[in-house]
């Protein structure tokens, strides 16, 4: 009879539910959101994703090996931070940023604390904020295919307004995997049916979120403003994918609501006062160092079991706080790395940036083979400019001069000028055109700095068969007309973007006007 019975440690349950179980399930909810990325913004978007994913994975690995640990790397964890981490990228940054971003994830803020199950943040999160800080310029190019523009939530940052439609199924700019709401949504279905995540601590933000918005946000109970807030930027993707992590969030019921609730409110804060649009990765890990705090008072306590002695409470707390004092020490010794190289690399930074800016104007003008500020010009601006920085007497709308200067060929005689201006009528928000225009008042060239109009509408403005109409042709001003352009001012409209056509021939006509005050 003895042979019956076996001897071994708790727990005597066992289930077969596995940490790659897990894992690879959070891949598969990703998906949507990754493929929609990819076939919104290219194959390079693909390229991104499989960076940061190798990126993580070789990262563990490699670690482990060098601390003579077992090699967990292909327990689909450090493949799902890399994901994570590449889905709520910019489309268009550098392939380092990834891998990057990648590294300091699964190293710094993982495996320094111990590996899977240890770190006190988010990987993906803190990666992500450890790259909008050391490298802002790059992280905030929302780019599509070469063209810039503002994202959803930067427009309703200005306010403006955003196609609501379009902005749920992911027709806008923004970070490759956060875009698609309707892919998050459904790669967040798909968690809560295999039951690897709860709805509690996602629909809790949603719902303190709202609740912060309207109290706060100046916009009162408004249905269309509170969906578009919804609709914009990462607070969807981060409530489902981030916030739901296993190994940060607190891991009692009440607490994970509490929890929820730091998150809602914190991404109201930065998303209604911060100087930047978006704030959930910031959300994110600010509320994970209250985890230790939140399931010290909502964990239960064993039936008669005493109170602990107040020598353990005060050591406790002193290691509750180690983590997040090693990864300050760790982030100020990394920015300090970072603030050296960065001195050290300014003036070639600086001088790739005038180059590349001297390339752009190249476009536009011609025959000009440098450039420089034309103080003449820049002169004529300012008189014109009226104090809230639009030209004074409004006949192009809300057009704003921003640079001016002054094209000359190899031999230093004036070859034309390069205009920027900037109409903020656009349908979808400001519209940025550098223009250029020969010293006899022709126009050379013309290229779009920033737009972000509707995609199939608006956005065909980007087309040569519309913006050459405007180049070639010494006119006084362009005017748009619906079909059958016949004179030399005039060009046919962006079929059905009146808005769109509006802003940037006011642009055009703002630029041109500044040039031919030089000779009046």
């Amino acid at each position: 009879m003895n042979e019956l019975y076996h001897v071994s440690a708790s727990p005597h349950v066992r289930s077969n539910i596995t940490t790659a179980g897990i894992m690879y399930d959070v891949c598969i909810a990703l998906t949507p959101a990754a493929l929609f990325g990819v076939w919104r913004f290219g194959l390079y978007a693909a390229l991104i994703i499989i960076v940061s994913m190798v990126s993580a994975v070789l990262s563990e690995a490699a670690y482990q090996m060098i601390t003579m640990q077992k090699v967990t790397a292909f327990d689909g964890s450090a493949l799902v931070t890399g994901m994570i981490l590449a889905l709520i990228l910019p489309p268009e940054v550098p392939l380092w940023v990834p891998a990057l971003g990648s590294v300091f994830a699964i190293i710094f803020v993982k495996q320094f604390f111990g590996g899977l199950g240890q770190n006190f943040m988010n990987p993906a999160a803190a990666a992500r904020c450890f790259l909008l800080i050391s490298f802002a310029s790059i992280m905030g190019n929302y780019s599509v295919d070469g063209v810039s523009g503002a994202t959803p939530l930067a427009l309703l940052k200005e306010g403006g307004r955003i196609d609501l439609p379009r902005a749920f199924l992911g027709y806008t700019g923004g970070c490759i995997g956060e875009v698609s709401i309707v892919a998050v949504l459904i790669g967040g279905i798909y968690l809560i049916a295999r039951k690897v995540i709860s709805w509690k601590i996602p629909v809790t933000i949603f719902i303190t979120f709202a609740v912060f918005e309207i109290l706060f946000s100046g916009h009162g109970f408004n249905l269309t403003f509170l969906v578009s807030e919804f609709c914009a930027g990462g607070l969807v993707f981060g409530a489902v994918f981030m916030a739901t992590d296993y190994v940060s969030c607190p891991i009692t019921p009440l607490g994970a609501v509490l929890y929820a609730v730091i998150i809602g409110v914190l991404a109201g804060i930065f998303r209604t006062f911060g100087p930047a649009a978006e704030g959930m990765s910031y959300a994110i890990i600010l509320a994970d160092l209250f985890v230790p705090l939140i399931e010290a008072g909502t964990m239960p306590k064993a039936f008669g079991a005493n109170a602990k002695p107040v020598e353990k409470k005060s050591a406790t707390g002193i290691a509750m706080f180690q983590p997040a004092f090693l990864l300050v020490m760790i982030t100020a010794v990394a920015g300090l790395m970072l603030g050296a190289v960065y001195t050290m690399t300014k003036g070639t930074i600086e001088q790739a940036e005038l180059q590349k800016e001297a390339a752009a104007y190249a476009a536009v003008c011609p025959d000009a083979s440098s450039f420089e500020k034309s103080e003449e010009l820049e002169a004529v601006i300012a008189s014109l400019t009226a104090e809230d920085g639009t030209v004074a007497d409004g006949r192009f709308g809300q057009v704003v001069y921003d640079s001016a200067y002054a094209g000359l060929d190899a031999s230093g005689n004036l070859a034309g000028y390069v205009v920027n201006t900037t109409s903020k009528e656009g349908f979808g928000g400001a519209i940025s055109i550098s223009l250029g225009v020969a010293p006899d008042g022709t126009t050379t060239g013309i290229q779009f700095l920033s737009i972000s109009e509707t995609a199939g509408l608006g956005m065909n403005a980007t087309k040569p068969e519309f913006y050459e109409q405007y180049v070639g042709k010494k006119v006084d001003s362009f005017t748009w007309v619906k079909s059958g352009a016949s004179a030399d001012n005039e060009v046919d409209q962006v079929s059905g973007a009146s808005y769109t056509s509006t802003a940037v021939t006011n642009a055009v006509n703002a630029a041109l006007y500044a040039v031919q005050q030089l000779g009046a």
